[in-house]
């Protein structure tokens, strides 16, 4: 059995609290917070789990693992303190404030041999494995963009804008269905209520083979909206995760252009009109089966699982640093007047760590 420790008791962490709680194979064994009066409600609800709010005590408790559900300010010194425990780490999303800091943790992860992971969510969504499925199978055809939309009214945060609060799902998410390099990246945004911090925001991500990803997230929206289309060179699809029965359809749709009588098509030769109109085409709709399982029960079972067979995670801190150097890049952007901003590719390069 892993014993496993949560630190943190506000959003995310309850969740992780009621998973790990469930865990095979695992046991969880103690939770961390400042406040006392979260940690009494942990008490009530898990009365055999020890509660501590000193991180200290709690980390050197026997523990085998630790989540990290806390604001992103603090990831990277409660994460580097437990890695130099000897413990695994589990970091919800973003891994770090600075790629600096998601280096650090990885190559100390590296040289204790531990499994360092960041809560990347939707990459263990039923959904979006699909996707990734269908996208590798080439059914799609080649992926001209991505476009995703998260939208909903709050939750306002102080300590980050609604990029670092939101964009991650959808940033790795892309990533995980691509599966190349982002090159460059350009955002625009706005705040409006009572501080300089950004609740409207556009980040727009170009990929190595052209693929165009736009992402839209806001604070400020009438309803909560969780979607993404993909639009491909044969078939095109949508991914809608406020939808209770029809999470993914898949659209025969798509258009060509007929060749001329040379032997072109409209985007040949002098005349690119040759050959106009497009052909376009309207097929079936497919609505597929999705499973219903736990996307945080799946993250963290496979967590779990690296530990025990000493593996990579799918997403590692490397996957972690990719998401964190494209939030900075769009920081810069935001800055700049939504100038686009290249990424260092070496900085992003996926390793292969051996654990």
């Amino acid at each position: 059995m892993i014993n496993i420790g949560v630190v943190g008791c506000g959003y995310w962490g309850p969740k992780h609290i009621r998973v790990c709680h469930e865990l095979e194979g695992a046991r969880l064994t103690s939770v961390c917070d400042l406040d006392e009066r979260k940690l009494k409600q942990v008490r009530t609800q898990y009365p055999d789990i020890l509660t501590d709010s000193n991180y200290k005590h709690f980390i050197q408790n026997g523990l085998d693992a630790v989540v990290i559900a806390t604001p992103v300010s603090s990831h990277f010194k409660l994460a580097k303190e437990a890695l130099l425990n000897n413990k695994h780490v589990l970091i919800e999303k973003p891994i770090t404030a600075t790629s600096r800091e998601a280096s650090e943790l990885i190559e100390l992860a590296e040289k204790r041999n531990l499994v360092l992971m960041v809560g990347h969510t939707y990459e263990y969504h039923p959904a979006v494995e699909y996707l990734k499925k269908i996208i590798n199978s080439g059914e799609l055809g080649d992926i001209y963009s991505i476009d995703s939309a998260r939208l909903n009214l709050g939750l306002f945060r102080p300590d980050v804008n609604v990029l670092w609060d939101l964009a991650p799902h959808d940033i790795s998410i892309m990533n995980t269905l691509l599966n190349e390099e982002p090159l460059a990246v350009s955002a625009q945004g706005a705040y409006h209520i009572g501080s300089r911090v950004y609740d409207i925001a556009y980040l727009e991500i170009m990929f190595a083979s052209g693929t165009i990803g736009h992402i839209h997230v806001s604070w400020l929206h009438p309803r909560k909206i969780r979607q993404i289309t993909i639009v491909g060179s044969k078939k095109m699809a949508v991914y809608d995760d406020v939808s209770e029965t029809e999470k993914v359809l898949i659209y025969d749709k798509g258009l060509t252009i007929p060749e001329d009588g040379n032997g072109n098509n409209g985007n040949n030769g002098n005349n690119k009109f040759s050959a106009w109109p497009p052909n376009y085409r309207y097929g079936d709709v497919v609505i597929p089966f999705i499973s219903n399982a736990e996307p945080l029960k799946l993250e963290c079972s496979h967590f779990i699982n690296c530990i025990n067979k000493g593996t990579k995670p799918r997403s590692d801190g490397w996957a972690g640093l990719k998401v964190t150097s494209i939030l900075e890049a769009a920081d810069r952007s935001l800055s700049n007047g939504g100038r686009r901003e290249n990424l260092d590719l070496a900085t992003m390069a996926i390793a292969q760590p051996v654990y």
